[in-house]
């Protein structure tokens, strides 16, 4: 593992950077849009039906164009975002302007939107990165049309659809029993799937953060409490929409949705309910962390306080003796006794011992 990861707890203060706080709040999606285009663009077709599966791979967007007339059921996949490629595909395929709009579009909330004669949402992907401990977005755009489904996404080289892969190169499995609604179903399943792992990763963080909190506390502490809440920002930000994305898939009448591919999404919709409370969970249980750091920080204190009280008890009387052995008068009891040292000094010594006896008797340390 790189040494470079731990080189930002050389300096605690770097921990509470302030870059990741303005990345996650400074979002208005009402400004034009400023999309970095991709220097290339990869698609992945699968063309199938119950005997028949065909794969096909591109780099450009025209050949993918005739997938929209045959009798079979295409997932064309579109990796990286380039806005020419993107008006050209949706120009084909019949998607309204707006929807285009939402494809080219950066930091959009999910939702789903029925535009005839399509069906339409908008959500992100999830990653965790190992590295940073930061949750990782990746919008995802996917449309529903009368036997094709389009997914346009910004990254090229990761997504979360491998396991629908290798289902569609299964020969009667039930993707390639079902209509392109069972597909759509089957992408939507596994980006909330994934939100598990993602939710996972972070579950583990909080664990071993709180086992550490119980053993020792420090400022390392606080600021990974602190980093946490802001992945947590993200992780609710991007899940929770998303009840109402598959609740629009519930309450279509689109006839793009077979009435039995409806349970399905009701599936997804309990997925997501529970992910949702799960996020809600780990947002206790961070609160919960920073009052158990802000306990700890106080018995620490009150633990010192306590030593440095009892201390300075034990200091007393042979501060007092001190004091009143040093009073500059004449007449003084054993002033001039040639035992009058040896008898302070006792009384010096026995005083705390008597008091430490006293101390421990009552359970006061």
């Amino acid at each position: 593992m790189a040494a470079t990861k731990y080189l930002k707890y050389l300096n605690v203060l770097s921990l509470f950077d302030t870059k990741r706080t303005r990345d996650i709040f400074q979002i208005n999606p009402t400004l034009p849009t400023h999309r970095t285009e991709a220097d290339e663009i990869h698609i992945d077709v699968f063309d199938y039906s119950p005997s028949h599966l065909e794969e096909a791979n591109f780099y450009s967007i025209e050949p993918s164009f005739p997938f929209r007339d045959n009798n079979n059921i295409s997932w064309i996949n579109i990796g990286g975002i380039r806005k020419k490629d993107i008006e050209s595909i949706c120009t084909h395929f019949g998607v309204h302007y707006l929807i285009l709009e939402d494809i080219l579009s950066i930091n959009q909330r999910p939702k789903m939107d029925e535009m005839e004669p399509v069906l339409f949402c908008l959500l992100n992907m999830l990653y965790f990165n190992e590295a940073t401990g930061a949750v990782e977005t990746e919008q995802i755009s996917i449309v529903l049309g009368n036997n094709f489904v389009l997914s346009i996404q910004e990254d090229a080289h990761r997504d979360v659809f491998n396991p629908v892969r290798e289902k569609l190169r299964v020969a009667n499995s039930k993707l390639r029993l079902s209509g392109a609604d069972y597909l759509c179903y089957a992408l939507l399943d596994m980006i909330v799937d994934n939100y598990y792992l993602v939710m996972e990763k972070i579950g583990e963080r909080i664990e071993f953060l709180e086992d550490r909190i119980i053993r020792s506390t420090n400022k390392r502490s606080l600021a990974e409490i602190n980093a946490l809440r802001k992945e947590l920002i993200v992780l609710k930000r991007n899940v929770s929409p998303v009840r109402d994305l598959i609740n629009g898939f519930l309450r279509t009448d689109s006839d793009l949705m077979e009435d039995k591919t409806h349970k399905y999404f009701k599936d997804i919709y309990d997925h997501i309910i529970q992910a949702n409370d799960l996020a809600e969970s780990y947002r206790d249980m961070m609160i919960n962390l920073q009052d158990l750091y802000l306990s700890n920080v106080n018995l620490k204190m009150n633990e010192v306080m306590k030593v440095m009280a009892i201390v300075t008890c034990l200091l007393a009387p042979a501060t007092v003796i001190g004091g009143i052995f040093g009073m500059n008068f004449d007449k003084l009891p054993y002033i001039h006794n040639e035992h009058g040292f040896f008898i302070a000094a006792t009384l010096m010594i026995l005083a705390p011992i008597i008091m430490v006896y006293i101390f421990r008797k009552r359970g006061w340390f």
